[in-house]
């Protein structure tokens, strides 16, 4: 009877790297082998001990990476967060609990750096809840029947007096970062962006070892010549049996800083010259775009889901990070079974601050920090994850308060993946 070896979950060492690498292949069910021009793009991403290995003897069969990243707060605060990535388990080492030892080193190293709190994006939904994430944020994607949606083909360029240019990657990588920082500095779940990001959505690095196709870059200036809006999309080349052009004009992302900016930008896209259809990328749930049509019913849902997942690593500041439009106080008790910031906590906030310390009170509600993270951005309802017994109230309407204070007008987004 053959016995199982004892895996060893470690920081992985330069050298190690490629092995990582083949082991990422593998997990995410690319080809194993790792071509030199994409393991060096990989390589600008490795930073010492924040890449995790789980070792079987000398070979890689499990994979964990994480890096500092800036999530934006309700009210547009920047909260340090420590972003994991690359999560994987070879498929012949699953069920050893190699994910949860990776999880609690990385997690522990976090709350040791000072992290505020984790994120992720969730390839499988039922995973990280149990580890203390809650979604924090929902993606809705649209496809656009142009024909249907009613606007004037014949557009030919703003009517605010604006222009919108077809530029190249040299423009996007000088002027897309600032562009960037304007959105995310408003936009409560954003995250921030590196140069390594937009140097792979330009093709200077090849991060994923495919060909690369440069899309189009639609740029939108106001009036005034400054820069609100910036869009990358590709076309494909369908034409239907009757010679008839049945093109789709895909957005990769879409960012704009102003209603007139995001205005523009969609008239654009639904104006090239043959494309019938045009597919919106990753927005906001409450994103303007079916609304900016005569006939919204032409933008269909094609996907909704959650997306950016919190985990909360100190409740005090991440709570006082956060801006609050009413006006209140309760007592939160926080479960967290990882250890990390657990514990009975008194929130009064306002328009003009908040204070989150422990205390000895009596509980009003009681949640798990999972349940706390997918809170806290504003987009989840307490009333609502009472209802699915998620929540427990020790107060009647505790729930309620907590939906007055914490939830928002408009709903978080985050335009990446990570």
């Amino acid at each position: 009877m053959s016995r199982r070896t004892e895996i060893d979950v470690r920081p992985i060492t330069e050298a190690e790297f490629p092995d990582w690498n083949r082991a990422l292949n593998t997990g995410f069910l690319q080809p194993p082998a790792v071509a030199e021009e994409q393991l060096e793009a990989r390589r600008r991403q490795f930073v010492p001990g924040r890449s995790l290995g789980a070792f079987d003897g000398d070979r890689c069969v499990a994979t964990f990476r994480s890096f500092d990243q800036e999530l934006t707060a309700v009210g547009g605060a920047p909260v340090r967060a420590d972003a994991v990535s690359n999560v994987t388990v070879t498929a012949t080492h699953r069920r050893r609990g190699l994910l949860t030892r990776m999880m609690a080193q990385d997690l522990a190293a976090a709350k040791e750096r000072g992290d505020v709190v984790a994120t992720l994006i969730a390839a499988e939904y039922p995973i990280y809840g149990r580890y203390g994430f809650g979604p924090a944020t929902t993606l809705t994607e649209w496809a656009v029947d142009v024909p249907r949606a009613g606007l004037d083909r014949r557009w030919a360029a703003p009517e605010d007096g604006g222009r919108i240019d077809l530029v190249d990657g040299a423009d996007v990588r000088k002027l897309g970062p600032g562009l960037h920082e304007r959105l995310r500095r408003a936009q409560p779940g954003a995250v921030s962006r590196t140069e390594l990001w937009w140097q792979a959505r330009t093709g200077v690095v090849n991060m994923n070892g495919t060909p690369w196709t440069e899309p189009y870059y639609a740029l939108y200036r106001s009036a005034d010549g400054e820069v609100e809006g910036l869009a990358s999309y590709r076309t494909d080349d369908h034409w239907g049996d009757a010679k008839q052009p049945l093109n789709t004009a895909t957005v990769e992302w879409l960012l704009a800083v102003t209603p007139a900016a995001e205005r523009a930008l969609w008239h654009y896209l639904c104006s090239i010259d043959w494309v019938q259809t045009v597919k919106s990328g990753w927005r906001s749930p409450d994103d303007l775009l079916p609304h900016l049509l005569p006939d919204p019913r032409a933008a269909r849902i094609t996907t909704q889901a959650d997306w950016l997942w919190v985990r909360i690593l100190d409740v005090a500041r991440a709570l006082e990070a956060r801006t609050y439009d009413g006006q209140g106080a309760l007592v939160l008790e926080v479960v967290d079974r990882g250890g990390l910031t657990g514990g009975r906590w008194r929130l009064e906030a306002g328009p003009d601050g908040a204070s989150c310390v422990p205390t000895t009170e009596s509980a009003h509600l009681v949640l798990d920090v999972a349940e706390l993270g997918a809170l806290w951005l504003g987009d989840a309802s307490a009333v609502r994850l009472a209802a699915l017994g998620r929540v427990r109230e020790e107060r009647a309407g505790a729930a309620r308060v907590v939906d007055a204070l914490l939830r928002t007008s408009r709903r978080p987004w985050c335009p990446d993946m990570f």
